[in-house]
């Protein structure tokens, strides 16, 4: 490919994601320029601090803290934004596109949000917004999604895109840790922050799975039409069970269309050990896609951190630049179609339920009547303890969630059942 000049990028923060990819861009800037067809070069940086050392090879001069100045800076050709949060990303990403200047953004929150109006935005002004990173870090998946199986009808996804939890729950299925213990742990090595809300009740994933659902199905979906549950009710019992009945457990994010209807959903997973998603351990991201003509398909890989996650932004400013020096745009996904979004009680899987029971007669067949009346058929059982210790542990067949919702409150009220545990999904097995 013929080099034709300079590339000029104005890099909004310069974080560990901002820093790594200044790095990169450094250290790769001969395959750059081949696979560009220009030298990229990051002119300005916008950042908060501007006395602050940072780890980078650029000239003190390139450093600034006027954000919406680097992006009307006539010397700034693409955009890329890695500051995080809505506001001011919004506004500036807003800017650079109505100024026709392509943007890449590793901002998941925001694209969740506001990705639709964002996505018509750049169409309108005829430029590329691409945000591989936003999602799984250095996995390519939005690509993949976008691009090798626009053909392809994508019945459902499924994915382990936390890195912070799927550290926690590993460390509580092979160590027998506490889930205070392994969060304290994943505090300590940097995988979880000091408030880790985001993490472990799930909303980090949910903002993920809303892209998900975004591209795989081309249908507007947002923050708030994800169903979500953390994993701080999981327990050592949960972990025990799990590992006794050939699962693990695994917060998932599953996007599915059924019926003409979209159902997005992030929770704990009871699933099968011989599944690939099972053999996802400590800090990594999986995501498991099931399509008409391709079959099953899983994507493996880092889901965070600056390298991995500069490495995906880094695709896409290569992207960016070349269709500029091209003249063109990247593939899109086309106009997005508005689809319902399935209700939660409306949702299928089959369910893990733990309860603490009396140890006499009629137990069971008080309790399987509660199932048989909402129409919830029991796979298996099996008790464990006895007398004041007594438990039983069931796996149910597919099931509606309302279904079981309403088996549960019943159950409640027997007499029989001292308490209600816990009530775990089961994913890729009989569902």
């Amino acid at each position: 490919m013929t080099v034709v000049g300079d590339v000029r990028v104005g890099l909004l923060g310069c974080g560990n994601v901002g820093a790594a990819l200044a790095r990169v861009v450094d250290e790769h800037a001969d395959l750059i320029t081949a696979r560009a067809g220009a030298r990229v070069v990051i002119t300005r940086v916008a950042v908060r601090d501007v006395t602050r050392a940072r780890d980078v090879k650029l000239p003190t001069s390139v450093f600034t803290d006027d954000a919406a100045g680097v992006v009307a800076d006539p010397e700034v050709d693409i955009v890329v934004e890695v500051i995080g949060g809505v506001e001011p990303a919004r506004a500036l990403i807003e800017a650079a596109l109505r100024a026709h200047k392509p943007v890449v953004t590793a901002n998941k929150e925001l694209i969740a949000r506001d990705g639709p109006e964002l996505f018509r935005i750049a169409a309108e002004h005829g430029v590329d917004l691409l945000f591989e990173a936003s999602v799984a870090g250095g996995i390519p998946l939005l690509r993949p999604l976008r691009e090798s199986l626009a053909g392809d009808r994508i019945r459902r996804v499924l994915g382990i895109v936390n890195g912070t939890t799927n550290y926690i729950l590993t460390r509580m299925a092979e160590d027998g840790a506490s889930f205070a213990d392994a969060l304290a742990e994943a505090q300590r090595l940097g995988y979880a922050e000091a408030d880790p809300t985001a993490d472990v009740e799930g909303f980090d994933a949910a903002a993920k799975a809303a892209i998900i659902a975004t591209i795989a199905f081309g249908a507007p979906v947002g923050p708030d039409d994800v169903f979500r549950e953390g994993i701080t009710q999981v327990t050592d019992d949960d972990m025990r069970s799990a590992r006794s009945l050939g699962y693990v457990v695994k917060l998932l994010a599953v996007a599915e269309e059924v019926g003409g209807e979209i159902s997005v959903r992030v929770h704990p997973a009871m699933v099968p050990v011989h599944h690939p998603l099972a053999a996802v351990r400590d800090s990594f991201n999986a995501v498991f896609i099931e399509a008409d003509a391709v079959g099953e398909l899983m994507l493996y890989g880092r889901g965070a951190g600056g390298n991995p996650t500069a490495s995906a932004v880094l695709g896409d400013l290569v992207d960016a630049a070349r269709n500029l020096v091209g003249g063109a745009r990247g593939a899109t996904f086309g106009e997005l179609v508005g689809k319902p979004i399935r209700p939660v009680g409306d949702v299928e899987s089959p369910f893990y339920v733990l309860m603490e029971v009396a140890d006499r007669p009629g137990v069971l067949h008080a309790i399987s009547g509660e199932f048989a009346r909402f129409g919830v058929s029991i796979k298996s059982m099996e008790q464990r303890g006895a007398g004041d210790d007594a438990r039983l542990v069931f796996i149910t067949h597919r099931a509606r969630e309302a279904d079981m919702v309403a088996t549960l409150d019943a159950l409640r009220h027997v007499d029989v059942v001292h308490r209600v545990g816990s009530v775990i999904r089961v994913v890729g097995e009989d569902d």
